[in-house]
Order: C-alpha cells, then structure tokens, then sequence
C-alpha cells in the first residue's frame, strides 16, 4: 500500500500542479488573491513551510474546484456487482463491472451551478460546493474516490499540492510566453492530462527569492 501511494502520489500530483497553474495563467485575478493570502500569512521575508499549509483557505478551495473541472481519474477503480441490482431505474446483472465516471459528475449541471465555470468560491458556500471536502461523503464530489476504495493517499496529497502550490506562487510571478495562447483542452485517459504541455514565464517577485 505505501508503494501505492508514494506512486500514486507522484503521477497525480505532477498532474494536478500543472492544472491548477494553468488555472491560474488562466485566471490573473485569483493567482493574484492566492499570491495575498500565501504573503500574508507566509510573510515577505521567510519561505513557505508545512505549517501554513493548512491555513491557505483559497489556494484550497482553488484545488478544490481545478480538481472538480480536472478530476485526477475521469473514471474512478471499477466496482464489480455481486448480485442482480437496480440502481437509478437501470438493471446491473450479477457480474457486471460498474464505472464511475468523476469528469461527468463533476460537471452535471443538475448537481453544480454553472458547472463549466470556474468558481472556487463555490466551495465556501452558500451554493453547490458549499462544505465539500474529500473524504467522499458527498458523492457530488468525489475526485480521490469514496469509502473503502478511497485514496489512502488523501491527507498526503493535500498538503503536498499546497506546499507545491504556494512556495512558487509566494516567490515568483507567472505569466504566458509573448504570443502564448493557453490551452486548457484535456486528454483523456487514466489520468486527465493537459492535451498540450504548459509553458510559464517566471519573474522573481521577493528579493530572497
């Protein structure tokens, strides 16, 4: 199981640092407000420390919702049916390998407002992200799985993107190439990738950078 997470970890991970930037090239306004809060309580002078992670409340909910749109697994580990069911007015034969589609759910317009959209502050409420987290209880919202084939390797993952996240965010700005245009379009497979590599221009923003 370790071995399982440490890998797991790695290739999701790298996956998701990639998103959530592209994200935020995409989105100035809130790399700018992340940028604030990680200064705030990072402070201009020291560097970004395990501690202060679990006070970044908006890069969080930044993951949150790049994690919504990107899900790390667009299908979740399958299910396999142990006896003839009815789920949702469908049949599952004994037998039948049942797949969760994540990339689907977490853009269903019946469950999320303006599901398209990106919005992390749908995640601190009032609205349809109101209270998420990932434990997967609420099957809205399941991008590391739910019960007992969640990933064992959550609380790990968690404080290794906001780590990640925001110790270059704290020391660098981003920004495009000149004439660079983002592409956020996915590539479909085990795990949602970028169709197109991202490419970022760093300039130092801190003088002990």
């Amino acid at each position: 199981m370790l071995q399982d997470i440490v890998i797991g970890r790695t290739d999701t991970t790298t996956t998701m640092v990639e998103w959530v930037m592209a994200v935020f090239l995409e989105n100035p306004k809130v790399m700018k407000q992340v940028q604030n809060e990680v200064d705030h309580i990072v402070g201009l002078n020291s560097t970004v420390e395990e501690l202060h992670t679990p006070k970044f409340t908006y890069l969080d909910v930044v993951v949150k919702e790049t994690l919504r749109l990107y899900p790390p697994l667009p299908l979740l580990v399958p299910r396999c049916s142990t006896e003839n069911s009815q789920v949702g007015g469908y049949t599952i034969p004994k037998g039948t390998k049942v797949f969760l589609n994540t990339y689907a759910l977490h853009r269903d317009p019946q469950l999320w407002d303006n599901p398209l959209q990106f919005k992390p502050e749908r995640f601190l409420g009032p609205g349809s992200g109101s209270g998420l987290d990932y434990t997967g209880n609420d099957y809205v919202f399941l991008p590391f799985g739910s019960r007992r084939r969640i990933c064992a390797g959550i609380p790990l993952a968690e404080k290794m993107l906001l780590y990640i996240l925001a110790s270059p965010l704290h020391s660098f700005n981003w920004r495009l190439p000149e004439g660079e245009k983002l592409d956020l379009s996915d590539e479909f497979g085990i795990v949602t990738k970028k169709k197109t590599p991202l490419i970022a221009v760093l300039t130092r923003r801190l003088s002990n950078s």
